[in-house]
């Protein structure tokens, strides 16, 4: 069994904006799998579903975002998931928009979302896809992350939900390091 959890901000306010970069792939995940996110438990939203024979969980947690370790946590727990048979997917300012970058592990890199899947999880060994939402340096970060995407912007980002998306599929079915290798682009 496998748990695939996007990072984002409950509540229709957030719908759309950088921080809930994350949330959307878990959409357009649910979307390609003709599945809907909807019952509630573990402080969240998800549903339980069969991929290529593998159980999978799809995780929205509702506890906002500094806090999204406790729903992943409770979730965790239930189904008797470690660490290795996780993903989170989750916003990046340190990329631009269109990009996505998946990795095995790291530190949080200031990330309030990450820091508590890392408290939580006990650990920073979990596969991650990161989405650039880009940066402006004119905006404080805390309105930046929670302002919406630019029209000029909707096509790029599209294009990365779409293929995080894909990656986090494609990683149900596959390793890791092949999943990197197939959709990490220079």
């Amino acid at each position: 069994m496998k748990i695939i959890v996007g990072l984002g901000n409950p509540g229709v306010r957030y719908d759309n904006t950088r921080h809930n970069a994350g949330f959307m792939v878990m959409d357009r995940i649910a979307e390609i799998l003709n599945e809907k996110i909807e019952k509630e438990k573990f402080e969240g939203k998800y549903v339980k579903t069969r991929v290529n024979g593998e159980e999978v969980i799809l995780l929205k947690p509702t506890t906002f975002m500094n806090n999204s370790g406790f729903s992943l946590r409770a979730c965790m727990d239930f189904f008797k998931v470690s660490n290795k048979d996780i993903l989170v997917i989750y916003d990046d300012m340190d990329m631009p928009v269109g990009k996505i970058r998946l990795r095995q592990k790291g530190s949080a890199g200031g990330h309030n979302g990450i820091k508590s899947v890392i408290t939580c999880a006990m650990t920073n060994e979990f596969d991650r896809i990161r989405v650039g939402i880009g940066r402006d340096p004119q905006i404080p970060i805390v309105n930046y992350v929670l302002s919406k995407f630019k029209a000029e912007e909707q096509e790029d980002l599209k294009k990365s939900v779409d293929e995080a998306a894909k990656a986090a599929i494609y990683s149900i079915s596959h390793s890791f390091a092949d999943t990197m290798n197939r959709f990490n682009h220079k």
